[in-house]
């Protein structure tokens, strides 16, 4: 394997910082006004084409329309160009404040139905932006103050995608063209190039390369079913995250897949959450009518409450942790499904702590560090907090404003104890508490969240949970809800990404195999692969009986951490010829010692 030296320092080439929207006025404005020259380009090529919207959006920008033909690549392209003269001409963009009368009235001279169906939710002042004196559209802003500050070097159309009138599927079919802009070309060309990276990464691409994972038709979408290799990968995540629970007393439980609604109504899912569930299943129309029937679970909350419940517990068993990898299943709209990292049957690593009042601030620390010590050990170290807390002004939440009060100041106080860089993400938090939220940014600078720990006061209230205080009065334990992974489909499909299917030695589903130069080699090679099977290292031997040469490719395409070349010198002198994906040649070493440095690597998650 040939490896590259590292450039020194003087040789890094910058890294270009590619904001996102909302961190910068500046492209605010341009892709605001780029989304507006696209539908002036637009109308003006296809006439038919009725505007919808058209928003900026975290690297660009789209705009929906409703034409009765299908945009094709070659449309884009003629698009474009029409795009570079109307900026070329240096079109002045001009806001206007209007009654809500006279936008109607110059809206039906166009006879432009959606406009006016915008109109209705817009609130005063109604704006309009002009495009010079030919285009104009409803618009709050912000925009450039001329078509020209738009750089023809620094924007491109990207896709075609089908998109429904107000995201409702009953509504009218439109096209949305997404777009991005961006104020020089080098910013355009380091965007174009993490793209092309993204593609290179795509987990749904390395899923399948890979062997690990596929979605079937007949099973339907957003529901993955995972491989012989998927699964050990699976297992060991599981069996590492289980193995840390035990050393910090959590106890394993298991629960059921379904559950009966009223349970989800005492927990407040089915009011708050109910349109991101599964339909109900019912016995018989009477019992629909009644909502009286089954749910797939949403969450596993409500059913670790239960085995809490069953009995009465005293202080001194708080705080309980109950642990469990429980699947759950959303109704998440098909065009919002992503491979791994948006499904609708997931499973989460879920626990659910019950705590004293007491106890509350210890606990939550103790769980960021779990949170912390998994993400050291999966090598994820570009992270960031967020403090996901209500929005008053929303109606979603449960609970009083003093439970919510003493959640909240329970979380802040736990990540200024730990000095950790954070921000607030005011209506994040769940509809029955406050959240820390666990921000992770990829190799690409794309964000997600993985881990999450939540306070709860109100869960315990709605569901009257009790433990038996030291003067023997009853009282109500404070719940923390954790999961340091989150989905484990979506970590999946983020390590695959971030690791480029290149998983460390320990997480990797075959760790060594083992390549005969002959066949005559095979039986010494599958013998050594036996061995280290009864260690549990995961080998394997290669029993295709190609050429050394084509052994190599494969086990480099299938991205193995260690291939060891079998061969007469080697199976003279018990050893083995080591190569690997990290260090490449390593040269001839004796079994025992290959065996005893693989086991070590593997226990300290580190590379051989």
């Amino acid at each position: 394997m040939v490896t590259s030296s590292p450039a020194s320092p003087e040789e890094q080439p910058e890294k270009i910082h590619l904001p996102r929207t909302g961190e910068s006025v500046a492209l605010q404005k341009i892709r605001h006004t780029a989304s507006h020259v696209m539908a002036m380009a637009v109308q003006k090529l296809f006439p038919k084409a009725q505007v919808t919207i058209g928003p900026w959006i975290d690297y660009g920008f789209y705009y929906d329309f409703d034409h009765p033909e299908s945009f094709t690549e070659k449309d884009l392209k003629a698009i474009k160009k029409e795009m570079i003269k109307i900026v070329n001409r240096k079109l002045p963009v001009v806001r206007e404040e209007v009654s809500r009368e006279e936008a109607r009235k110059r809206i039906e001279a166009i006879n432009e139905p959606y406009k006016l169906e915008i109109l209705e939710g817009i609130q005063e002042p109604i704006t309009i932006y002009h495009l010079g004196e030919e285009w104009w559209d409803l618009c709050a802003g912000p925009h450039v103050e001329n078509t020209s500050e738009l750089n023809p070097k620094a924007f491109e159309l990207e896709s075609v995608a089908g998109a429904y009138w107000r995201g409702d599927a009953t509504k009218q079919q439109l096209q949305r063209i997404y777009g991005t802009a961006w104020e020089t070309p080098e910013q355009l060309a380091e965007y174009k190039r993490r793209k092309e990276e993204a593609l290179k990464r795509d987990h749904r691409k390395l899923g399948k390369e890979l062997g690990l994972f596929i979605f079937a038709d007949p099973v339907g979408p957003g529901l993955p079913l995972w491989t012989p290799k998927g699964t050990i990968l699976r297992s060991i995540l599981e069996d590492f995250l289980k193995q840390e629970q035990i050393k910090r007393g959590y106890q394993q439980v298991v629960t059921p897949h379904i559950g009966r609604v009223d349970l989800f109504k005492i927990s407040g899912h089915w009011q708050k959450y109910k349109e991101d569930m599964f339909p109900m299943m019912a016995e018989d129309a009477e019992a629909a009518a009644a909502e009286q029937g089954f749910a797939l679970k949403p969450m596993n909350c409500p059913f670790h409450i239960q085995i809490y419940k069953s009995e009465l517990h005293s202080y001194r068993e708080l705080p309980i942790r109950l642990a469990e990898f429980g699947t759950v299943y959303r109704y998440e709209q098909s065009g919002e499904l992503g491979g791994l990292t948006r499904v609708r049957g997931f499973t989460v690593d879920d626990s659910h702590l019950f705590v004293t009042p007491e106890q509350l601030d210890d606990e939550f620390l103790k769980v960021v560090d779990l949170i912390l010590s998994v993400f050291k050990s999966l090598q994820l170290k570009n992270f960031k907090a967020r403090l996901s807390f209500r929005d008053p002004a929303l109606d979603k939440y449960i609970g009083s404003d003093e439970a919510w009060e003493k959640a909240q100041g329970a979380i802040r106080r736990a990540v200024e104890t730990l000095g950790m860089n954070y921000f607030e993400g005011i209506g994040e938090a769940a509809f029955y508490g406050p959240k820390l939220d666990f921000i992770f940014q990829d190799a690409l600078d794309r964000e997600w969240q993985l881990g999450t720990v939540q306070v709860d006061y109100n869960l315990p209230e709605r569901f009257d949970l009790e433990y038996v205080a030291a003067d023997g009065s009853r009282q109500r334990p404070v719940m923390i809800h954790r999961a340091p992974f989150g989905s484990l489909e979506r970590l999946i499909g983020i390590l695959i990404e971030e690791y480029a299917g290149d998983f460390p030695l320990w997480l990797a589903p075959v760790q060594v195999r083992l390549l005969p130069v002959s066949d005559e080699f095979l039986p010494f090679a599958e013998n050594v692969a036996a061995q280290m099977k009864a260690l549990g290292i995961r080998a394997e031997a290669d029993a295709s009986y190609e050429r050394l040469g084509k052994l190599i490719r494969n086990a480099e395409k299938d991205k193995i951490p260690v291939m060891a070349v079998v061969g007469e010198k080697e199976v003279s002198s018990n050893s083995l010829s080591i190569r690997t994906r990290a260090s490449g040649e390593l040269g001839s070493m004796p079994v025992p010692d290959v065996i005893e440095r693989m086991k070590s690597a593997i226990t300290d998650y580190s590379n051989f």
